[in-house]
């Protein structure tokens, strides 16, 4: 028998409200026996706008925790002794911003900096392609991906400083083969410009720290299949491509939060067995197994997870590793014929896809045809589901059930206070009247110097965060020295070619057009700071299938601008999707300039994570319709959309 195997970090991904309600939950979860930390920002945080800013209202606190300035980094990790932990942040177009508010804490702390242990994801490519929270154009973005990566090298030789992100391209509809080759394509495009960065003796130690973080479905063996794919290609392009000699840094290292899209708002229970079900899937094949795992809690279609709902997933991955034999075995698939034939098929795929995106330059210059191929294949995957071919339980077989003891009394989850926005908005002002406005000023000047010289920023962002600068000013000279970028949307204006079985729905469309003596137009938008654009997305591709005159321009507008694209359109539906808790506000704000600017009879619809009480209190706003993830058939809201424009049809 093999000497038995170490178990994987046990991580939940975590963090909401204020840095000191994050610091207790990060301290109770640690008492529980978890072993390394998975940070959650706020939406403002990942996009590089303070809590004030115009766009972070309703944000706020909502899907993970603010960090503003270097005092809400310190009281984030208050009592964590950073030189023992390791902590993952999910953090991107802002990485080298949040990593210098690390590294000045952990030098507060006293730390030897050197052995800090950790991740940023720092993964801009699929943020243009599935996430939404970029903010430069991909080269400066690329180049600030390599800059954390260089000074990662000198200075944090233990530190993961960019971690290829293939889970939100499995949400937004990837296939197995994409996902590999998506994910390949962006560390190839990361360590290409690496290579310039780093002296050639380094180059193979760098390439040994680059980990990935994927997605675990519900298909488990297809799931455990892709990740030795994963293994077996990353050493192949290592040794060939790159030419490196040392098989400890040919290693596939990995970390995985498991499928939260597959979870489902009808019969949520069930959603446990799921969760198990695709950790499996990461966990089985001791040569493919995760170096770190974090699971969902069974109740993230609902909203936001209580701390005993993350205890729940925690335990999960505890009894696994230490009460079943798994880790005293050596691979259990080796040798299997239907493993083997599965993998073989996945790879060549996945090479297939890559000589494809090499051919075109590779995977910046090939964003817009990604982003493209990721819509379809998801509309192809909702297609499956609305059609029966694919079967969720509970959702569309077997939606009959015993109602949920576990959503009773609080709803089963927990509900940010909205009193946090306020409370960290004044902690901001306060931060600001104390800082050296010298000093800030000084730091980014120097920043901006750094950028536009084409230098490394960390040593100019470390610095700035010292000084007390925020968020927003860091991200402020990023946009200034680079511009901003807006992320292809994936829903081009033409129809497709799948319009079998919307012939109904098409002559619906056509016969309220000619009543009104014009195309039925509809507005689709995203206020806020969601970047979850799927849903979104799908409905504008099926509403142009569906003969409609869409507009979709894509993620982070404010209720203003899409109201002015209502006006100037002349919508006769305006369509709605949010996804990060931020609705109730952000929608309040835009139905009161709807009937400023007479389009008070308009109907709005609203999709998203919506629970029952916020959707009875969107209703009484004058919202139409309110769609949630249990509103999977899409034909039934185009059809809901055609009745609502029907001339002298009551809009309520």
């Amino acid at each position: 028998m093999a000497e038995k195997d170490k178990p994987w970090l046990f991580r939940t991904y975590a963090g909401h409200s204020t840095a000191e309600k994050s610091n207790a939950l990060y301290r109770g979860n640690l008492a529980k026996g978890q072993t390394g930390l998975s940070v959650a920002f706020d939406l403002p945080t990942q996009t590089g706008y303070d809590s004030d800013h115009i766009l972070a209202r309703g944000e706020v606190g909502k899907v993970g925790v603010p960090v503003c300035h270097l005092g809400d980094m310190r009281a984030l990790f208050d009592q964590i002794p950073l030189e023992q932990m390791n902590t993952s942040m999910t953090i991107n177009a802002t990485a080298p911003w949040l990593l210098s508010l690390y590294i000045a804490v952990a030098e507060e702390q006293g730390a030897d900096i050197a052995r800090l242990q950790g991740t940023v994801q720092n993964d801009l490519i699929k943020e243009y392609l599935s996430r939404g929270t970029y903010i430069c154009p991909p080269k400066p973005s690329l180049a600030m991906i390599t800059d954390v990566a260089a000074y990662t090298r000198e200075h944090l030789p233990k530190w993961n400083p960019m971690n290829v992100c293939s889970y939100h391209l499995q949400e937004a509809g990837a296939t197995p083969q994409q996902e590999l080759a998506y994910a390949l394509a962006t560390a190839i495009a990361v360590l290409d410009d690496l290579k310039t960065k780093v002296p050639e003796a380094d180059f193979p130690a760098m390439v040994g720290r680059i980990s990935f973080f994927v997605n675990a479905g519900i298909r488990f063996v297809t799931e455990l299949c892709k990740m030795r794919a994963f293994t077996e290609l990353w050493d192949e392009i290592t040794a060939k491509r790159y030419g490196i000699e040392d098989p400890k840094f040919r290693r596939f290292r990995y970390g995985v939060q498991v499928n939260s899209l597959g979870l489902t708002e009808q019969q949520p229970e069930n959603n446990v067995y799921r969760i198990l079900l695709e950790m499996l899937a990461v966990t089985l094949s001791k040569n493919a197994r995760a170096r770190a795992v974090q699971l969902p809690a069974w109740n993230e279609a609902l909203g936001l997870p209580r701390p005993w709902d993350q205890q729940w997933s925690l335990r999960m991955q505890q009894i696994l590793a230490y009460e079943t034999d798994l880790l005293e075995y050596a691979d259990l698939f080796d040798g299997n014929p239907a493993i083997e034939a599965k993998v073989g098929e996945l790879k060549q795929g996945a090479r297939d896809e890559l000589r494809l995106l090499d051919e075109m330059g590779g995977a910046i210059a090939a964003i817009d045809y990604m982003k493209s191929r990721l819509v379809e294949a998801n509309a192809e995957r909702l297609n499956r589901v609305e059609a029966g071919e694919t079967v969720v339980v509970g959702v569309n077989r077997w939606q009959q059930g015993e109602p949920s003891p576990l959503t009773a009394g609080d709803g089963g989850i927990m509900v940010v206070d909205p009193e946090v926005e306020q409370d960290q908005i004044d902690r901001l002002n306060a931060w600001k009247a104390d800082r050296d406005d010298q000093a800030v000023r000084a730091a980014l000047q120097a920043l901006r110097t750094a950028a536009q010289q084409g230098r490394n920023v960390m040593p100019a962002s470390i610095d700035a965060a010292k000084a007390g600068v925020t968020t927003g000013e860091w991200a402020g000279v990023m946009r200034a020295v680079h511009g901003e970028y807006r992320g292809p949307t994936g829903v081009a204006a033409s129809p497709s070619n799948r319009t079998e079985g919307l012939e109904e729905i098409r002559e619906a469309v056509d016969a309220v057009s000619a009543r009104l003596g014009r195309r039925l137009k509809f507005v689709v938008g995203k206020p806020g700071l969601d970047g979850h654009s799927n849903g979104a997305e799908q409905i504008a591709f099926r509403a142009r299938d569906c003969g409609m005159d869409i507009t979709y321009e894509g993620i982070r507008l404010t209720p203003e601008q899409i109201v002015a694209r209502a006006q100037e359109q002349e919508a006769h539906v305006v369509g709605l999707s949010i996804l990060s808790g931020s609705h109730l506000p952000l929608i309040e704000d835009l139905m009161a300039r709807m009937r400023e600017a007479g389009l008070g009879k308009t109907p709005v619809v609203v999709g998203g994570i919506i629970p029952d009480e916020d959707a009875r209190r969107l209703l009484a706003m004058g919202v139409t319709r309110v769609y949630t993830p249990k509103d999977f058939q899409l034909n039934t809201i185009m059809m809901d959309i055609v009745a609502l424009v029907e001339p002298g049809a009551a809009a309520a």
